[in-house]
């Protein structure tokens, strides 16, 4: 199973970005569906979850600003991000686990896209 994360770019500072990342191969169910975030010279840090069903977790410091939603029709999930700060600024990384034909369970990850945000 692939994962591609698009929508990343340079944004100033109380803007907005709109991620995507499209899962595709043959793949059965999808599980959950994360978000991660990694600053240069940090860990990576999840940032969002969402549920097969629709529920959703948020860190701490995007509560509020950022919004994880799901399309199972299209395998793809996506993050909305409002009043963006330059402490936003990572390589961001979405994750899914499930199932597929010819692989049983996966958990894979996409190959991360860049947000920068200026002060």
């Amino acid at each position: 199973v692939q994962l591609q994360a698009s929508g990343g770019g340079l944004v100033q500072a109380g803007g907005s970005l709109r991620l995507s990342c499209a899962a595709s191969g043959t793949i059965t169910s999808i599980k959950s569906m994360e978000w991660y975030r990694q600053a240069p010279g940090k860990q990576r840090d999840l940032v969002a979850t969402i549920s097969t069903g629709g529920g959703t977790t948020y860190a701490d410091s995007v509560k509020g600003r950022f919004t994880i939603s799901r399309d199972n029709a299209k395998n793809t999930v996506y993050l909305q991000m409002n009043s963006l700060k330059p402490e936003d600024t990572a390589v961001y990384y979405c994750a899914a686990d499930g199932t597929a034909e010819g692989i049983g369970t996966y958990d894979s990850w996409g190959q991360g896209t860049l947000v920068t945000v200026s002060s």
